[in-house]
């Protein structure tokens, strides 16, 4: 068997997702080695590969396929944002109201251990709108303006987040457990600091603004400050939690890792940058979406109608620059392709 059994294209408005569809057989399970074909030669160069028209059948499918082609799944812990197991280690995409759109972002770049490879399975497309749209992390850094790049990648992106009952997410929701022991435990690993008050938490983490692509040797955009910030709230109720707990006691904010406030403008222009580089492309029910979470960025859209689009994470990464922690058996420079744990 030879990838000329495949037919390849991608869209007009963007040079990938590289799109993969079947020639003469649609079957999956007979052409994985060709899958892993695939990915070996164009998931590096493109940084997302599209599979369309193959047959699969649900979240079952979805992890036996995922697991033969790129290794053992992690599980979603350290999390931020509502998702639900559907089966294994899949989830839902985040679980927000459909109106709301979800802003570009690189997979727990607010982390210092991440996921390399993000999967989405689309087992039901919207009627209107529900794209996950893309971005290159690269043109991303390079178009960056420079006072807001050059100081991110020097002192960092410092988080900070406050769980309580009722108010974002809780604790045992981020880390799956209701054992605070296990929450320190986790912490400890990934160099969260963290405070008690009572059953409320408190965590602050700094971490990398950008990076080196561990393959590409390329700089790439890679942090979440401009969702943790406070300006990504609605008006109203970033006013009203002001009030209540000030800045210090927001459910979750970024600063500089310096400890500086990061400017509302700053923020407006690095959602302008990603606005500019932003790719989409409708879904179409058994898609298959393969990113290199370290060069592209996603999002989501608002939609219309009946969505789900599973994921799926492995691989695993981290900078020693930035990482530091109890655990001294993180591997920095791990093939992406191994089945380690990934210890958020």
């Amino acid at each position: 068997m030879t990838l000329q059994q495949f037919n390849f294209s991608t869209f007009d408005t963007s040079a990938y997702p590289l799109i993969v569809t079947p020639g003469d057989s649609n079957d999956v399970w007979s052409q994985l080695d060709l899958f892993k074909q695939v990915i070996d030669q164009h998931l590096l160069a493109k940084g997302a590969i599209l599979f369309r028209g193959f047959n699969n059948d649900g979240a079952a499918d979805f992890v036996r396929i995922v697991e033969s082609l790129t290794g053992e799944l992690l599980e979603y812990v350290n999390g931020s944002t509502p998702r639900t197991k559907v089966e294994g280690e899949v989830y839902t995409s985040t679980e927000y109201p459909p109106e709301r759109e979800i802003v570009l972002h690189n997979e727990m770049a607010y982390s210092t251990i991440w996921p390399t490879k993000l999967w989405f399975y689309c087992q039901y497309a919207a009627d209107k709108l529900g794209a996950t749209p893309l971005a290159n992390s690269r043109l991303i850094y390079q178009d960056m303006p420079s006072a807001i790049r050059d100081k991110i990648a020097k002192h960092g992106i410092k988080y900070v987040r406050n769980y309580r009952p009722y108010v974002d997410l809780s604790w045992q929701q981020t880390f799956n457990t209701e054992d605070k022991a296990q929450v320190e435990q986790v912490c400890r690993a990934s160099g969260i600091e963290f405070e008690w008050n009572n059953d409320e938490l408190k965590t602050t983490q700094l971490c990398q603004g950008v990076i080196t692509h561990p393959q590409t040797g390329e700089m790439v955009w890679f942090n979440q400050a401009h969702l943790f910030h406070a300006c990504n709230m609605d008006k109203s109720l970033r006013e009203a939690l002001l009030s209540m707990y000030g800045e210090e006691g927001l459910p979750r904010n970024a600063l500089y890792g310096n400890g500086e406030p990061i400017d509302d403008k700053d923020i407006e222009q690095i959602l302008a940058v990603f606005k500019r580089h932003t790719t989409r492309f409708d879904w179409q029910p058994g898609d298959l979406l393969l990113v290199d979470n370290m060069q592209v960025a996603h999002g989501r859209e608002s939609f219309e109608g009946r969505r789900k689009v599973l994921v799926a994470m492995n691989g695993q990464h981290s900078d020693p620059q930035w990482h530091h922690s109890d655990d001294a058996n993180i591997d920095n420079n791990n093939d992406d392709d191994e089945q380690e744990e990934l210890l958020l």
